[in-house]
């Protein structure tokens, strides 16, 4: 079997296994979906009336602001739901899990690919779900083509890919699920500090460039001008560059500590 056959194959073993255990054990991914849903409902049914007159000078208009909430909403369910790729890995590793994988003749880096991979399909299926949420209490994209709309899913998709990588790192690094989960906690909570909820040029001199330049900024406001038709600008090459800079950070990372001889 060629090289290429083998790393194949484990990883596509490594990938049932995950799946399996967020299966069986679904109150994890559960948990984290939950934070956008809640965040986009109170967001939209109790603040949406005051922040939809702020943005739109005075009129309350819940519609248009759940068609701005909800780019960012999407963003953080790929946030939050990748913490559970750090929690999986860091508990494969307090339990020897991965130390016995090493030991076997198995493609190295499949270990980590199966979890890679398992969270990106887990973060896809969560997307879905926030959007099945956000469409049922109105939010629609109506004037975004067919090119966009793949558009918006490969920048879903490449994103969640980029964090996952950060995520399993994370995992990687901590001697714990606590502190894996704890080590995660800036992937829900940079979000807060996006366009998300609010437009970045509404806020103090001081705190804008902080939130503008962030990696979730960029990839919403790239969301957004695919879904609704706003303006991208150079926001689009921006959350490209974060993309390929989070991933290769992550990727290097995560294999440079999977690789490093256990002490």
């Amino acid at each position: 079997m060629s090289a290429l056959s083998l790393a194949v194959r484990d990883s596509g073993t490594m990938l049932r296994r995950n799946l399996l255990h967020a299966r069986r054990y679904p109150s994890l991914t559960l948990n984290l979906l939950l934070t956008p849903i809640m965040m986009l409902l109170l967001f939209v049914y109790i603040f949406g009336g005051v922040m939809s007159a702020g943005i739109a000078g005075g009129t309350a208009d819940r519609s248009e602001y759940i068609a701005y909430i909800v780019p960012g909403i999407l963003m953080m369910t790929i946030g939050s739901t990748v913490i559970g790729a750090a929690v999986s890995v860091s508990t494969d590793m307090a339990e020897g899990v991965i130390a016995r994988l090493r030991t076997m003749a198995i493609h190295r880096g499949s270990v980590i690919i199966g979890h890679v991979v398992g969270s990106v399909l887990q973060v896809l299926a969560s997307l879905v779900l926030v959007g099945i949420v956000a469409v049922a209490i109105g939010f629609r994209s109506t004037d975004a083509s067919a090119l966009e709309w793949l558009a918006a899913f490969a920048l879903l998709a490449f994103f969640a890919v980029a964090l996952t990588w950060i995520a399993v790192g994370m995992g990687l690094a901590s001697p714990n699920a606590e502190a894996a989960s704890n080590m995660a906690l800036p992937l829900i909570l940079l979000p807060l500090i996006s366009s998300a909820f609010i437009p970045a040029d509404t806020m103090p001199g001081w705190f804008r460039p902080i939130a503008e330049y962030q990696p979730f900024t960029p990839a919403i406001e790239t969301l957004r001008g695919l879904l609704l038709g706003t303006e991208i600008g150079h926001n689009g090459w921006l959350a490209v560059a974060w993309c390929l800079a989070l991933s290769a950070l992550g990727y290097f990372w995560s294999t440079s500590l999977f690789n490093r001889d256990p002490k």
